[in-house]
């Protein structure tokens, strides 16, 4: 029996639930652990816990590990990377690896209530990575708009949002009823690295046959180690030549690999990506984290983006220009005014390119 739980973004009790049935119906967490029992669930998380990005195209047919893409993406994070967990996806057709984050902590507590309530966790997936590949998708679920599919994002959105991106990257999307019943090819199992589902051991009669390759493998191994990490070290160095050769073809010698690369990127940092995504990188990373909604949107060129937004109050304002100086993006907020139970406030997020 195929069972799904899908924890909602707005309350931290009530889930959804799908236990052999094509239709999810609301509950509450401690009444959908009875359901489940014992059975293998899918958890699936909203995008509203995550982020996800992109790498850029990476050389090489080996694939890089989890720490290494991690560092390669580092510059776009606003948290430490020893904060975070980060999950990769299947090298796409233009050689880039999808990656999901989210905080590690969030995520261990997230897993411990549950195994807490007897839930057995087989993966883990985020709703917005759910969307069908073939083509540009949006579905509303949960109260809000997710975006993805054959799209270079994952987002949740409110409705305005929606509107204001219609001009942008999600003009082509196609409207898809959120159906997470098979996780379509190349979403992205959270479940990896030091969360990754291990097997059951093996039986008693096993261990004995078990414990003699285990000793084998240790001696042949106490050998190999040194010339392994060796070779280890040229292959790795050999790969971030290529993968900088590939990035900054115009730069032919390579005298200082780690110098020549922190130099090129401090003078590329400015110019990274343009207006939109400098807006879908606000909408994920500094609004998306907040309880923030987004009333209207609009470019001006010579000022930036300016948003008409409402806050549940004005502290929450002020932690939103924190995320943004975290995220290194020059927001400012200004016209903050009580309006009934929100505060409406204009934020502009300055044009640095």
């Amino acid at each position: 029996m195929n069972s799904r739980l899908y924890l909602s973004a707005h309350s931290d009790t009530r889930v959804y639930l799908w236990h052999g049935e094509k239709t999810a119906h609301e509950t509450s967490l401690n009444e959908a652990a009875e359901v489940l029992g014992a059975h293998d669930v899918q958890l699936i998380l909203p995008m509203e816990m995550c982020s996800w990005l992109l790498t850029e195209p990476w050389p090489g047919r080996r694939r890089p590990s989890a720490q290494a893409l991690a560092f390669a993406v580092e510059d776009q994070l606003a948290d430490d990377l020893d904060e975070l967990h980060i999950a990769v996806g299947p090298l796409d057709a233009q050689r880039r690896y999808p990656l999901l984050v989210i905080n590690r902590q969030r995520f261990k507590n997230v897993l411990a209530q549950l195994q807490a309530r007897g839930l057995n966790i087989a993966s883990v997936y985020v709703d917005a990575d759910l969307l069908p590949r073939e083509q540009p998708s949006i579905a509303w679920w949960d109260g809000r708009w997710l975006a993805g599919g054959a799209l270079d994002l994952r987002l949740a959105l409110t409705p305005q949002a929606l509107e204001a991106l219609k001009d942008g990257p999600l003009g082509t999307a196609v409207e898809h009823t959120f159906d997470p019943a098979s996780a379509p090819p190349g979403a992205i199992n959270l479940l990896q690295g030091e969360y990754r589902r291990t097997s059951q051991r093996l039986p008693w009669r096993g261990v004995s046959v078990a414990a003699l390759l285990i000793v084998a493998m240790a001696v042949g191994a106490s050998h190999l180690r040194s010339s392994f990490l060796e070779s280890e070290a040229a292959s790795l160095y050999a790969q971030s030549e290529q993968r900088f050769k590939a990035l900054y073809p115009e730069h032919t010698r390579i005298v200082d690999l780690s110098a020549q690369l922190n130099a090129l990127q401090q003078q590329g940092a400015a110019r990274q990506n343009g207006h939109m995504a400098r807006l879908l990188q606000l909408t994920q990373h500094v609004i998306g984290a907040s309880s923030v909604d987004v009333q209207r949107m609009e470019w001006r060129a010579t000022i930036g983006w300016t948003l008409t937004i409402t806050a549940s109050s004005f502290a929450e304002l002020e932690h939103l220009r924190e995320r943004g100086l975290q995220s290194a993006l020059p927001i400012t907020l200004g016209n903050a005014s009580q309006q009934g139970n929100r505060v409406q406030a204009l934020l502009t997020l300055e044009d640095v390119l």
